[in-house]
């Protein structure tokens, strides 16, 4: 019997089953304002079965976007445009997250297809910031350190955004702490050189994305799921590592979140990183076992066997894909078949089905 297809509840939301949509950054908002290019990519996701739409990172503030295209959950216009994309999830019977973030010092991008990098003011960039005054390296500005005002009103920000979260319909809401953005910045010794209570020993960098769990926490209905995504490893001797993540995965569950998203990398673009087919679901694996959370497991993830054993042995409790989302938004019609489960098709594909 496939496991990939059980039920999973947490709080007062039901998964219909393990397969997820990750958070995939389309770069095709404006003003931070959803477009029809999310209506139908959301929508493709949401009569494909799976059990949960991610959408993508979202900027808290106009300068926590990642690209001049990113989406953005600070004001109504955002809010509302949000609405119909949520209820047409929900009339498919598929849950939908979104993903709230902050770029920090890998802020102020143009899209990827674009023929430079980065966004002048021209272009509608804007002055980086960072817990430290460190570029990312490459084309990438020296941002400016944040002031402990600004990083307070940083938190208010995300506690802000996760309100219209609820406004807007979400089942549940995810903190971007991952891949380098500003939240990662704070945890990495490779980015955080701070000397007051937000940078040095290990209480003082997971204090950010700590009193921004609690802010978001206690902005959020308490039968609404909270997840986080992390980066379990730098991959650098000398960056955050897998221990760190188990001991920082401990503490926020005692301040309420329900689930990690356990990525890596992003820190620096020179760490070796061994990609491979599911390379990062022992950390998934790890922080499931010491932190006593639920976890999901990401990365290189494609096959149906593959997804079902991850779930079926305990290395977590669910699996996130991106890439093979993107080559087959119904994958987890074409994974049922192949695992002999069941799964519900939409009424207008049914002649699809056999």
């Amino acid at each position: 019997m496939s496991s990939l297809f059980d039920p999973m509840t947490i709080r007062d939301v039901t998964f219909s089953n393990r397969i997820w949509v990750s958070p995939m950054c389309q770069y095709s908002a404006i003003d931070g304002v959803a477009t029809q290019w999310h209506d139908v990519h959301i929508g493709s996701f949401a009569t494909g079965g799976t059990g949960l739409i991610m959408m993508e990172a979202t900027g808290v503030v106009p300068e926590g976007r990642i690209s001049t295209a990113c989406l953005g959950l600070w004001n109504d216009a955002q809010t509302e445009r949000l609405k119909p994309i949520v209820d047409f999830a929900h009339s498919m019977s598929t849950k939908i997250g979104i993903q709230l973030a902050h770029a920090g010092r890998k802020a102020s991008c143009l899209p990827p297809w674009s023929d430079h990098p980065m966004a002048s003011k021209e272009e509608g960039g804007w002055d980086c910031v960072a817990p430290s005054a460190i570029s990312f390296g490459g084309k990438y500005p020296v941002p400016k350190a944040l002031t402990k005002e600004e990083i307070q009103e940083l938190i208010t920000a995300f506690a802000n955004s996760a309100k219209r979260a609820v406004s807007a319909g979400f089942d549940l809401v995810e903190i971007h702490a991952a891949h380098g953005y500003l939240i990662h910045q704070f945890l990495s010794p490779i980015s955080n050189e701070r000397e007051d209570e937000y940078g040095g020993s290990f209480e003082n960098r997971t204090r950010f994305i700590l009193e921004i769990a609690r802010a978001v926490r206690s902005a959020i209905p308490n039968g609404m799921p909270l997840f986080v995504r992390i980066s379990a490893s730098d991959w650098l001797e000398d960056g955050w590592t897998i221990d760190e993540s188990v001991e920082l995965c401990r503490l926020l569950k005692d301040v309420g979140v329900d689930l990690i998203d356990v990525s890596s990398g992003g820190t620096s673009s020179g760490a070796p990183v061994p990609v491979g087919p599911g390379y990062q679901v022992p950390f998934a694996t790890r922080i499931r076992n010491e932190a006593k959370l639920p976890t999901c497991a990401v990365g290189l993830i494609t096959e149906s066997k593959q997804a079902d054993q991850i779930v079926k042995n305990g290395e977590a409790d669910a699996v996130m894909m991106a890439r093979e989302f993107l080559r087959n938004p119904r994958w987890p019609l074409q994974a049922a078949k192949e695992l002999n489960a069941d799964v519900n098709w939409p009424n207008q594909l049914i002649r699809g089905k056999g």
